[in-house]
């Protein structure tokens, strides 16, 4: 099989390359996108980091390298489509909602993040106009080494680490190898089309995370952290740090994927030891 790879770099892209091996080659959205001539399949994890303070430029570079860079991708593929568009998305698509149960036929909200995601979407959908089986993949925190877990993890090393707030919120988490296996599901299987939640199926509140990755890492967890605190350091991207996203992967377990790490302390067991 033959499988163009945008954003290969990236964290998520590494350990796809790395499993992916020959059969899949990178293609930067930044070029004449000749790459794609021939592929088989086109998995989209190209964009602009969203963890960083949201000034104007910033979430222009946020929305643009997600919604035109998809729309410059699906225009470059309709003169030789692929069978099938795999599209990251984020769970950043239903916003903070607080206990409700979230699955892939939830509303989204209407901030800013949900609306890069909804218009995100829409682009790669297009493809499905000439024929191209297209998955959009809602990531929710991705945990592996190399990612956003080491800079969580400093504070705990630290000694200083706790809870967000009241530690209520719900955590949409996933294994990085969870991440690459649902990618490469949605590769190679019919069964998954549209919208597909990319988490585990077993979401934890903030308390128990921290609770769990403390335990990880022989560590205490007293220090609550206050909203405000996280406003002060990030501006308005701290919103999604504290967010409330209870979802479910219901697209994912209905097509019969098998989660490696199911559950947060196998998965901390995992990457920590």
């Amino acid at each position: 099989m033959n499988i163009a790879v945008t954003g290969a770099s990236g964290f998520i892209g590494k350990r796809l390359m790395a499993s992916l091996g020959k059969e899949a080659r990178a293609v930067s959205l930044r070029g004449n996108l000749d790459g794609l001539a021939g592929s088989d399949v086109v998995v989209n994890l190209a964009g602009e980091p969203v963890a960083q303070r949201w000034t104007k430029e910033a979430c222009e570079k946020i929305r643009s390298s997600r919604v035109d860079g998809t729309r410059r991708l699906v225009d470059a593929m309709r003169a030789s489509p692929p069978r099938a568009l795999v599209n990251a998305s984020a769970v950043g698509y239903y916003g903070s909602r607080g206990d409700e149960e979230l699955t892939e036929s939830s509303a989204p909200a209407d901030d800013f993040l949900a609306g890069v995601c909804l218009e995100w979407e829409r682009e790669a959908l297009r493809a499905e106009e000439f024929g191209v089986r297209v998955v959009c993949l809602r990531n929710g925190l991705v945990l592996g080494k190399g990612g956003g877990l080491d800079k969580m993890m400093l504070p705990f090393k630290l000694g200083i680490g706790g809870k967000i707030d009241d530690g209520k919120q719900w955590m949409a988490w996933i294994h990085i190898d969870d991440t690459v296996g649902l990618i490469e599901s949605a590769i190679s299987s019919a069964k998954l089309r549209g919208a597909v939640n990319a988490t585990a199926p077993n979401p934890v509140r903030n308390v128990e995370f921290t609770r769990e990755l403390a335990r990880a890492l022989h560590r205490p967890a007293i220090l609550p952290v206050p909203k405000f605190a996280l406003h002060l350091l990030y501006g308005d991207m701290a919103q999604i740090i504290y967010a409330s996203q209870r979802v479910i992967p219901e697209a994912a377990l209905r097509a019969g994927y098998q989660f490696r790490f199911p559950t947060l302390d196998g998965a901390l067991l995992d990457i920590l030891r």
